[in-house]
């Protein structure tokens, strides 16, 4: 879904270990890394989005994970002039996302890239929580920032500071777990 101002409604995924590691992925067939997201459909709220995408992408249902929290509002970024595809209608220039931050509460055996007919991800690893700013393409860095920061705090304090909490079957799912303070190196753990 595309609003009037040109930006797919989406969603961004991070997925946490209980090392405060964080889910990261190379997209199939290229050498680009990210985090899981996708685009919200019409008449799907965003949690609904999350969930659909998580399955599609990392092969993981609701059962497997924790939401700890989401952004309180969307975060957005314009794609290059050279991606914007202009004789497509409604034009998209971009897309403006609601995150989330969640809590592998399965095993690392729970996660499937094979879940769609075209996998998204053929390959994953954990990697320290600032790691994906320094890998990730250079015009979702910014987005990126914006959503690791307000989310490890709602992390640290234990509550949402700057972060919406997300109520998961009836109640608050704000837990607060361990999480890298300073950017650092990818994990040797690849998948």
């Amino acid at each position: 879904m595309i609003d009037a101002e040109g930006y797919r409604l989406n969603v961004g995924i991070i997925l946490s270990n209980d090392e405060g590691r964080v889910f990261w992925a190379r997209r199939a067939g290229m050498r680009s890394w990210q985090f899981p997201q996708g685009g919200i459909k019409v008449d799907e709220d965003p949690d609904a989005a999350m969930f659909r995408e998580l399955y599609e992408e990392v092969g993981l249902e609701r059962q497997y994970v924790e939401i700890i929290a989401r952004t309180k509002g969307w975060l957005r970024y314009q794609l290059p002039e050279r991606f914007i595809r202009r004789r497509s209608y409604p034009l998209c220039i971009g897309q403006k996302q609601i995150w989330y931050i969640l809590r592998l509460t399965g095993t690392d055996a729970n996660i499937r890239l094979d879940c769609s007919e075209r996998p998204e991800f053929d390959r994953w690893c954990w990697v320290d929580y600032w790691h994906p700013l320094s890998d990730v393409v250079y015009f979702k860095r910014e987005v990126y920032r914006q959503a690791l920061s307000e989310l490890q705090r709602a992390l640290q304090a234990g509550r949402p500071a700057g972060a919406q909490a997300v109520s998961d079957a009836g109640g608050t799912a704000t837990r607060q777990i361990p999480v890298a303070t300073e950017p650092s190196g990818p994990s040797s753990s690849q998948r």
